[in-house]
């Protein structure tokens, strides 16, 4: 990889659920996978066991993802390594991805998943993890589309990163942003516009859009002042030199 870029770096190419177009989505080969590609930043999802503890899973189930079936929040952390991710892989922990991220000297974007069940326990237990590594301060941002959770995040962490996660952004999302002061805002790229880019930019609020495969469906909107892409595979667009350069790698 190239020299680290400095730790204000916006994330211009990050890894979907790790580089999850060669690799089991959200685990820790993903990751890996993602810093042999070439970039820099990785996002990964965060959800919890029945016992409280956070692991790398999107989904509320295990079904889509691995060899077992039911609720998430039906199973232990005891339970885990009888579980297959796929391709010998296991779900990972929290702890585990983030102990990956320091030590392949990446940056991440924790997307918290407070299912239904969880929902008021996910901000203190990120938290907690946090703040156990001072190099988190500088190099993870932390997303969500539950506006509670990362109201609960930034009363818990005043100077954390946080990124507002939408669908499609209500109209008040500028209010929004503000009242947790947030530093990104992260929409699906159905609903990009040049419009919300430069009003984003105006407020000086970064702006990427998920998920992306496509390096010329997007074009028009990096030229418009875009922050960044959220990809499944980071090599569509660090394969094109324009592309290349204008994520600094």
């Amino acid at each position: 990889m190239p020299d680290r870029p400095n730790v204000a770096d916006p994330g211009r190419i990050i890894a979907h659920r790790g580089a999850s177009h060669v690799a089991p989505e959200n685990s820790l080969k993903a990751i890996r996978a993602a810093a042999r590609q070439g970039v820099w930043w990785v996002e990964f999802d965060v959800s919890l066991l029945g016992d409280g503890t956070p692991v790398i899973h999107h989904d509320a189930t295990l079904d889509r993802c691995t060899d077992a079936s039911g609720p998430l929040l039906d199973i232990t952390a005891s339970e885990l390594d009888r579980i297959d991710y796929g391709r010998g892989e296991q779900i990972p922990t929290l702890d585990q991805a983030l102990d990956l991220v320091e030590e392949l000297g990446m940056f991440a974007n924790l997307e918290m998943k407070p299912h239904l069940q969880s929902l008021g326990r996910m901000a203190e237990i990120v938290a907690k993890a946090l703040e156990q590594r001072h190099w988190a301060r500088q190099r993870v941002q932390t997303s969500s589309f539950s506006l509670g959770e990362l109201d609960a995040l930034r009363a818990l962490m005043p100077g954390h990163s946080i990124a507002a996660l939408f669908t499609q952004p209500p109209e008040n999302w500028p209010e929004i942003l503000d009242r947790m002061q947030a530093a990104a805002l992260h929409v699906q790229f159905r609903h990009l516009s040049t419009s919300l880019i430069d009003a984003a930019r105006r407020r000086q609020i970064d702006i990427r859009t998920y998920t992306i495969n496509d390096p010329g469906a997007v074009q028009p909107f990096r030229d418009a002042g875009l922050t960044g892409v959220i990809t499944d595979h980071p090599p569509y667009f660090l394969d094109d030199h324009e592309w290349k350069r204008w994520s600094g790698t």
